[in-house]
């Protein structure tokens, strides 16, 4: 008999995440977080050249990418004054398919005015330890320079080394590419490969000050080496999120879109249009805050103590 229709997750997994998901509503809604809704579909797409957007077309509309991430609608209702806001979401992602990667997950996103990265990690912080007791207590969190990290777990300086002491690094550690890789690659393979998974091992970690090259939609902090004002959470050597003191510059977002437009054009990318929409909301004025996105699906795994994704969803790729 075939059973390919069966579930992926067991009925207790998903009903723990069910629980999971209705404790995050209520840790929001006592904080006065507003519930939003916004589009799968969008005529632009993210321009980072680590993530690549699915397309579908729209009779008599043309071509629409479907969302990887509803950062840039959520801001756009950020510009208009909808203050702090939440979004539990279905994101769709291309090339992601693997242990800990499915091209559909869910994400908890959200924005919180008047706060800068430190504080939205200590919120972070607070959630992840709501959403997994009482089954497990988390000791305080770690707060880790990325650079540092570099050091501790690579043996290499993020800021100084140069591209061939990357690869060597990665040599060292058993990481093999033949590749063309650029520097922020080479980081990207030594930060996935080398110092993710020995992270959040024995309490949350949090990597911070990411270079300033890896700024994303992070704005920088003051000081040298340049650093920018983002962070990730790992635990149990899983990355869940991924945050911002958010830049509201829109000329330095153009430029940084015209950046990234650069560097998927020397890769042999595609490359999608830039969000004017998101520009032209930054340019009304966006309020200051900081954001972050969740992997939802992930923070389920690690409750459960589970070795992949597909155990806690209820239909991956493979058997949709």
């Amino acid at each position: 008999m075939n059973d390919s229709w069966r579930p992926t997750a067991s009925l207790p997994a998903l009903r723990r995440r069910a629980a999971m998901l209705a404790a995050a509503r209520e840790f929001f809604a006592k904080r006065g977080v507003l519930e939003v809704e916004t589009p799968i579909l969008s005529a632009a797409a993210v321009s980072d050249p680590q993530i690549e957007s699915l397309a579908t077309r729209v009779a008599g509309m043309g071509k629409f990418h479907l969302c990887t991430s509803p950062e840039y609608a959520m801001k756009r209702l950020l510009a208009a004054g909808s203050g702090d806001i939440y979004q539990i979401c279905k994101v769709l992602r291309d090339a992601e398919r693997g242990r800990w990667h499915n091209p559909e997950f869910t994400l908890i996103e959200w924005y919180r005015l008047g706060f800068d990265d430190a504080a939205l990690m200590s919120e972070v912080e607070t959630l992840i330890g709501c959403l997994l007791a009482p089954h497990r207590r988390l000791e305080p969190a770690e707060r880790l320079g990325y650079s540092a990290a570099l050091q501790r777990y690579a043996g290499v300086d993020a800021h100084g080394a140069s591209d061939d002491d990357l690869t060597g690094a990665a040599r060292r550690h058993g990481v093999l590419c033949d590749a063309e890789l650029d520097r922020d690659a080479k980081l990207d393979l030594l930060m996935g490969l080398v110092v993710g998974p020995r992270l959040g091992l024995e309490r949350p970690c949090f990597i911070c000050d990411y270079p300033a090259s890896q700024a994303a939609l992070a704005r920088l902090k003051p000081g040298l080496p340049q650093v920018a004002a983002r962070f990730e959470l790992y635990l149990d050597g899983v990355e869940l999120a991924n945050g911002f003191h958010e830049l509201s510059d829109a000329g330095e977002q153009r430029a940084r879109f015209a950046q990234d437009l650069s560097l998927r054009r020397a890769r042999g990318q595609i490359e999608p249009p830039p969000d004017e929409h998101l520009l032209a909301a930054l340019t009304a004025g966006m309020p200051d805050c900081a954001g972050v996105a969740l992997g939802f699906d992930r923070l389920a795994a690690v409750a459960l103590q589970a070795p992949r994704l597909a155990d806690v969803m209820a239909f991956t790729i493979d058997n949709a």
